[in-house]
């Protein structure tokens, strides 16, 4: 089958066209800003890209369109299939019909941590020489791609509530009929299509109306969110993870012992609070990543890997791309990629560094970029998420809400620029041997990451 992908580029999208690939399918696509990485990814597979969304594309004659999420009406290559009836798919619905139908599906969905989880427990399964498929909204250290096909019964896969495409409004991961579900934790998010959190609950409810009855729900006990969902109905069991007082999951570090250092991102697995196993050495910091640890470990327990084999795949987990990645280190200066921008997730990310630096001068800097962030609908919590920063450091371009008064609470630590290049040189300027640059936004961001670090490349290192 020959199909024509709209918005390729995209990271779900993009992992589609490789995952058909494989399977066999002619593959081309189209999108705007067509640009490495993705470009080139999807070039060395063979797959053809057309820039821009032209009605001419038709005449390719492909035997079916695939229609990404980020297409709306009156884009003009859709209006062109539509006027003529040619046969259309969502991104979403081709995958479940065409790769995951006679798949155990392994399911990561949550408004943090997702693409973290997905990636830890595909790389458990690897470990444990389950060779899983997997679709991950990131690119995890251990594979180096964001998607891949195996011959295995496997398939662990990144659930996001976003709405699959123009003609079907419900969320991608209700189509993945999938038997083992993490439920990592639930937040208003995706203010463009959600008007409050009881409509994503919604959309969560519908989820676990689709899990069988001899699957697994791994759900986040501290999330009261996560709660009333399965409240409105549940016919599959449920192992809590995050449960500090019950019977469930428990991951906590161990103080005093010299094997479990901060450094190390140790911690121990309790169930009940009987342990289950220790995990001296883990790469990622903070109390959130080791919850998206312990969800894994349960999950992949689900498909057959014990703990204490889930436990060892943890020490070699290689992080992933854009998830604390140290971009470089130049006069002693640390910069750091990190996809925050809800501030939960802020909050968590410069959680997770604090401990893992110590006293060292932490910079955040942020680029409210994600459609829930533009419209300011976090503008009130965003303060408070930056309070483990030192210095706070704002991109505020063409936004329709007044950033300089959110971050007020923060009064001469906080700073808002609306050009990038002063907003490198000011970084630049300020920092000093020691200290950690951490750059969150879930976009380029206009490769400040390399700018920042070629200007302190020219920079001339102050005077001791």
């Amino acid at each position: 089958m020959h199909i024509h992908i709209l918005g390729i580029c995209g990271t779900f999208m993009g992992g589609i066209a490789l995952l058909a690939r494989s399977a066999g399918h002619q593959v081309t696509g189209c999108d705007a800003n067509v640009y490495p990485p993705m470009s080139t990814q999807l070039a060395s597979e063979g797959i053809a890209l057309t820039e821009g969304f032209s009605a001419e594309q038709i005449n390719i004659q492909p035997d079916l369109f695939v229609v990404g999420n980020a297409i709306s009406r009156g884009n003009p290559l859709l209006e062109a299939i539509l006027d003529r009836n040619l046969p259309y798919i969502s991104g979403p619905q081709w995958l479940a019909d065409n790769i995951l139908h006679d798949r155990w599906v392994l399911a990561v969905a949550g408004t943090h941590g997702k693409t973290t989880t997905t990636s830890i427990l595909a790389w458990i399964l690897e470990f444990a020489g389950l060779n899983p498929s997997f679709l991950i909204g990131g690119v995890p250290g251990n594979f180096g791609v964001s998607a891949r096909l195996t011959d295995s019964p496997f398939f662990v896969i990144e659930a996001d509530e976003y709405d699959a495409a123009f003609c079907d409004k419900r969320s991608k991961f209700v189509h993945y009929r999938s038997r083992t579900i993490v439920l990592n934790n639930l937040e208003f998010d995706h203010a463009d299509i959600f008007a409050d959190l009881a409509a994503i609950e919604t959309q969560f409810h519908h989820l676990v109306r689709t899990v069988p009855g001899n699957g697994l729900i791994v759900a986040n006990r501290a999330e009261p969110a996560l709660t009333r969902v399965l409240d409105r109905g549940c016919w599959t069991e449920v192992a809590w993870f995050n449960d500090r007082a019950g019977d469930g999951w428990q991951a906590s570090q161990v103080i005093g012992d010299a094997r479990f250092e901060v450094e190390s991102g140790g911690f121990e697995v309790r169930l009940a609070g009987n342990l289950q196993g220790q995990v001296p050495v883990f790469a990622l910091p903070g109390e959130h990543n080791r919850a998206n640890a312990l969800a894994a470990l349960v999950a992949a327990r689900h498909a057959g890997v014990s703990i204490d084999v889930g436990i060892a795949a943890l020490a070699g987990f290689n992080g992933v791309k854009r998830r604390l990645e140290v971009r470089g280190v130049v006069r002693g200066v640390t910069v750091i990629d990190d996809f925050a921008h809800h501030p939960t997730a802020i909050k968590a990310t410069l959680d997770g560094l604090r401990q893992k630096v110590g006293a060292a001068r932490i910079f955040a800097v942020l680029e409210p970029r994600s459609n829930t962030m533009k419209l300011g609908v976090m503008a009130a919590q965003l303060a408070s998420s930056l309070e483990l920063a030192d210095q706070v450091i704002c991109y505020a371009n063409n936004l329709g809400w007044d950033v300089d008064a959110a971050l007020k609470p923060l009064g001469e630590r906080a700073q808002c620029f609306g050009n990038i290049q002063l907003l490198i040189e000011s970084i630049s300027s300020n920092v000093s041997a020691g200290d950690y640059v951490v750059i969150m936004s879930n976009g380029s961001f206009a490769g400040v990451h390399e700018l920042l670090l070629q200007e302190l490349g020219r920079a001339v290192a102050p005077a001791i």
